[in-house]
């Protein structure tokens, strides 16, 4: 009768370890096909890189709508140039 009990509690143990694994592969297979969360650090990055890129659409947008010459500064001399800017 003992040898009984021993094969039947073998037998159990075996089927709880198989629904062990069988969980363990289920819950590996649910965090897989989780869908990607970012925390607040990647969310703020993004933000931040989605300001700086409108920021300098805009910026492109203004100084590009001028004329050239209003952002050139023009200098006006009387002496010649010396062909060099050490002297």
């Amino acid at each position: 009768m003992n040898n009984w009990q021993d094969e039947f509690m073998a037998e159990y143990r075996r089927q709880q370890i198989r629904e062990e694994v069988e969980q363990i592969r289920l819950e590996k297979l649910a965090l897989q096909s989780r869908a990607y969360h970012p925390g607040l650090f990647a969310r703020t990055m993004f933000n931040f890189a989605n300001w700086m890129i409108s920021t300098g659409k805009q910026l492109r947008k203004r100084y590009t709508r001028s004329s050239p010459m209003d952002e050139m500064p023009v200098a006006h001399c009387s002496h010649p140039p010396t062909g060099s800017f050490a002297q």
